[in-house]
């Protein structure tokens, strides 16, 4: 899970006021609208994105990294889900109306477009950052209640936004096949063999992780995500790569793509500026004979990932480990320290980033560590600044959600501790999120099943006790890549109806917020296995998760007479997976204090 920075409002009538001029200029456009959508995403439908894409920060002050704004002449909304109530109410001021999703009482977009707009209103947006499935379903509402979605090519917020950022344009790094498993060409390849069996003429990537993916590469465009600006058109005997023209000097990449030798004709990369790909694929769409597709994927492709190796498996869980190594040496050196008081959710934060950097392969985090205590924990995304770093002490919950880049995996891990005496109520519903986490890593299911349909199975504990989390369980992971990637997930809302495969990564991670006292998640990453139960129901097959999360869940912290005897057997096989794969790395490391931590962490429990 990623995380936001918590701050002061921003004071936003200014620019409120240069907007809705925009609005009604036309320098910008034709003629004037009523309404103007801005979305939080970037031309690649990015979950996080550049500071130059950040628009809907810019406007509004709220930096989470699900939101949509709204100006009409009158009025300024933002939407957003239930991670983020509490940090949008503190970053936008009094001219914005928050919009919680998901409660009964908020309208939709569209019903409160055509609630508060006069008749036959233009509503604007930019077609560049507007998935393809929202411009139809929004058009297709305004327009039954006479109003019409218009296309605005020149972005008003950039028009306002008079020091905005430069789109970046990092290095870029090769992976070779000790990472990857396949090469590009043999990438390609498969790709092309899943075109002709569909006979799809074209395929278009427009998704920063789908591109960096097929073509071995990575940069470093997006903080925290190992991606570069970059478009690429595939067809049966074409490969067109967008990019910045100065990524592609450097020898070692020119190498890597064969550009200065190039090979067979239908392996032969054609490169071109980004910007240039609304044209080029005009011309593709113009070319195409009557029987001819185009293949358009908003996200990374299902059919591509089905062509990973298994190299990638052992590939993560080798990060996964060395990213445990790190954890337990933060714990007990975090156990050691607290009672002196020194320690604050910063220092903790930075702690784990310098433990992590001596493992080997580190790049980078995966994401702004959250480092919360107390009250700050309730925060579904904080992130401390120096106004709101607390410090650590022996009395209040302490929650740590923090991953890391290294060149052989992605990881996302949450620890919640106490280093005092919890409270009754602490434990107990720290036991129902512990209870909801493993009903879904012990959960075997059908082949086929879909997400949502595990989404309950993480909360069923909580539901019985009339509590509830307002986020997903669980979204996939990456591969030294997003640490959020599709297609898959486990929640009720985004990714839900894929259907789970064997392969697939995806993280486990319910939770449970205290407004004003303390947060609760444990999450681990798992892998879609096969399982082998007793029968095997019109040879559909089943399938179950492996932790490749491996760090200790702090018994302390459990009421273990709320367990069954299942689920104590469960902490107790996990505990002995820890401290035998970790352990042996910790040993090999020369990590004494923190494989003693180790080891008094995971005594069975009965």
């Amino acid at each position: 899970m990623g995380s936001e920075t918590a701050m002061s409002p921003k004071i936003t009538v200014e620019l409120l006021r240069q907007l809705r001029q925009a609005m009604r200029n036309a320098r910008y456009i034709a003629e004037p609208i009523q309404a103007y959508i801005i979305p939080s995403g970037d031309a690649h439908q990015s979950e996080y994105i550049a500071p130059c894409d950040c628009r809907r920060e810019f406007i509004c002050g709220f930096n989470g990294s699900a939101g949509t704004a709204i100006v009409t002449e009158k009025h300024a909304a933002m939407w957003t889900d239930g991670r983020y109530f509490l940090q949008a109410s503190q970053q936008m001021d009094n001219n914005w109306t928050l919009m919680k999703m998901g409660l009964k009482e908020t309208p939709s977009q569209e019903d409160w477009l055509i609630s508060v707009l006069p008749e036959n209103s233009k509503v604007g947006v930019d077609p560049w950052i507007i998935a393809a499935d929202q411009w139809k379903n929004m058009s297709k509402a305004l327009t039954s209640a006479g109003h019409s979605l218009v296309a605005v090519q020149d972005n008003l917020i950039d028009a306002i936004w008079t020091d905005r950022p430069s789109r970046p344009s990092t290095p870029l790094i090769t992976l070779d096949l000790t990472f990857t498993g396949l090469t590009w060409q043999d990438k390609i390849t498969a790709l092309r063999s899943k075109m002709a069996e569909r006979k799809i003429s074209w395929f278009v990537a427009t998704a920063l992780d789908e591109i960096a993916w097929l073509f071995n590469l990575r940069g470093s465009d997006i903080e925290y995500n190992p991606v570069f600006f970059a478009y690429a058109i595939v067809g049966m005997s074409t490969i067109r790569l967008f990019v910045d023209a100065k990524r592609l000097t450097r020898p070692a990449v020119r190498e890597h793509l064969q550009l200065d030798t190039p090979p067979k004709a239908e392996m032969r990369i054609q490169t071109a500026p980004y910007e240039s790909v609304f044209t080029e694929l005009q011309a593709v769409c113009a070319s195409l004979g009557p029987k001819e597709k185009v293949w358009v994927c908003d996200k990374t492709s299902c059919s591509l990932m089905q062509v990973i190796p298994k190299v990638r498996r052992s590939r993560d869980s080798d990060a996964l480990i060395k990213d445990a190594v790190a954890l337990c040496e933060l714990f007990a050196w975090m156990e050691k320290e607290i009672p002196k008081g020194t320690v604050t959710e910063i220092s903790a934060a930075d702690k784990a980033e310098e433990l992590r950097s001596q493992q080997k392969d580190f790049v980078g985090l995966s994401f702004p560590s959250i480092s919360s205590v107390g009250p700050n924990g309730a925060i579904i995304h904080y992130r401390p600044l120096p106004e709101t770093n607390r410090t650590l002490s022996q009395n209040e919950v302490y929650l740590l959600d923090s991953g890391a880049q290294y060149m052989d995996g992605t990881t996302d891990v949450t620890r919640t501790m106490h280093f005092g005496t919890p409270s009754a109520y602490e434990k107990e519903t720290f036991t129902y999120v512990l209870k909801g986490h493993i009903a879904v890593s012990a959960a075997v299911f059908p082949n086929g099943t879909k997400g949502h349909l595990l989404d309950s199975f993480a909360r069923q504990a909580l539901w019985e006790s009339g509590l509830d989390y307002l986020h997903g369980t669980g979204h996939g992971v990456g591969c030294f890549l997003n640490v959020h990637e599709g297609p898959c997930g486990i929640s009720y809302k985004t990714f839900a109806d894929e259907p789970l495969e064997a392969g697939m990564i995806v993280s486990d991670e319910p939770g449970y917020y205290e407004d004003g006292s303390f947060g609760i998640r444990i999450e681990n990453v798992v892998l879609v296995v096969p399982a082998n139960p007793k029968y095997n129901y019109r040879n559909k097959g089943s399938l179950t998760f492996e932790p490749l999360t491996l760090v200790p869940i702090q018994v302390k912290m459990m009421d273990t007479g709320l367990l069954t005897q299942k689920e104590r057997d469960w902490v107790n096989e996990y505990h002995r997976q820890c401290r035998e794969t970790v352990g042996a790395e910790l040993e090999r490391q020369g990590r004494k204090e923190a494989l003693d931590w180790l080891v008094r962490e995971t005594q069975p429990i009965v």
